[in-house]
């Protein structure tokens, strides 16, 4: 499982791009074979792709790539064209129900063995973007063992809108319970890092943190990005920041004085903490400790 707190898409067919997104500092980067490439370049697009895999590989860049959806009939193809053994996920588009991933699963695992790639070694991230698959997203993410990633779109104009017909606004109440049920929904299925992508205004940087922070509060660990002016800001708000590290520093070391002292509870900083405390605040130095407490890049579990 990879920690990702930013994913940048970045065009299949444009890899002369992927050093600039790479710079961008995001966690993953997502070479696009949908939305972004024309339908003249698509086939063209995949071998591309594979290189750019292999070199990011090369480079310790986590990366995946979004092939096309199945009612395209392009998939399998796009599957065959960037099959490699460094490949680590890929993103099916439009998922609508649990019979979308078991055919996924199926591609992959005939590939896999083709090649002579580990069964089960190809990742997949749960893409919601159709009202059947925000529905039922628990029952999905349970049904497909590759899944180790939600990402729930609910940006402007875009898919997920005009599925579900909301209005976007900046503001996101729109959308909260979109945002909030998916959280739900990865946790009830035991996926760690639910995402979303919800903000697409280039230049709106104090509008992006104020996503970021939002989606950060409802439960979310990350956030799909289109640009790399983005991936700092996201970076930052989905890091432990430095008060939140000296406060859970703080209340191990206040536990292990009540520990020592025949206790299990203990007033601290004005609350009252036993040990399910103890557990959370462990868990977020762990991940402080994994993006080097708020910057660098995060390693794996």
């Amino acid at each position: 499982m990879h920690l990702v707190r930013s994913s940048l898409f970045v065009p299949g067919h444009k890899p002369d791009w992927v050093p600039k997104a790479q710079a961008a500092g995001a966690d993953e980067l997502i070479l696009d074979l949908e939305d972004a490439v024309p339908d003249d370049q698509k086939t063209a697009a995949r071998p591309l792709v594979r290189a750019s895999v292999q070199t990011l590989h090369q480079q310790n860049q986590y990366c995946s790539v979004r092939v096309n959806g199945l009612a395209t009939g392009r998939t399998l193809d796009d599957l065959e064209g960037i099959i490699c053994p460094e490949l680590r996920a890929v993103m099916l588009p439009k998922i609508e129900s649990v019979a979308d991933i078991t055919v996924l699963d199926g591609m992959l695992t005939q590939l896999e063995r083709r090649h002579g790639i580990t069964e089960g070694t190809v990742a997949t991230t749960l893409a919601l973007e159709t009202a059947g698959a925000m529905r039922d997203a628990c029952e999905i993410g349970r049904s497909g063992r590759r899944v180790h990633q939600l990402m729930l779109a609910c940006g402007p104009g875009g898919d997920a809108a005009r599925a579900v017909g909301y209005q976007w606004t900046k503001h996101g109440e729109e959308t909260v319970y979109l945002r909030s049920k998916a959280v739900l929904d990865a946790r009830a299925a035991g996926i760690p890092y639910p995402m979303t992508s919800s903000w697409w205004d280039i230049r709106d940087l104090d509008g992006l943190r104020l996503d970021a922070e939002r989606n950060r509060r409802l439960g979310m660990r990350g956030m799909c990005l289109m640009h790399p002016s983005h991936v700092p800001i996201v970076n930052e708000i989905f890091s432990p920041q430095a008060d939140e590290i000296e406060h859970a520093r703080g209340l191990l070391a206040a536990m292990e004085a009540a520990e020592a002292a025949g206790r299990a509870a203990v007033i601290y900083d004005g609350d009252m903490v036993d040990y399910a405390m103890v557990t959370t605040a462990k868990e977020l130095i762990a991940l402080a400790d994994s993006v080097g407490s708020g910057g660098g890049k995060p390693g794996t579990d």
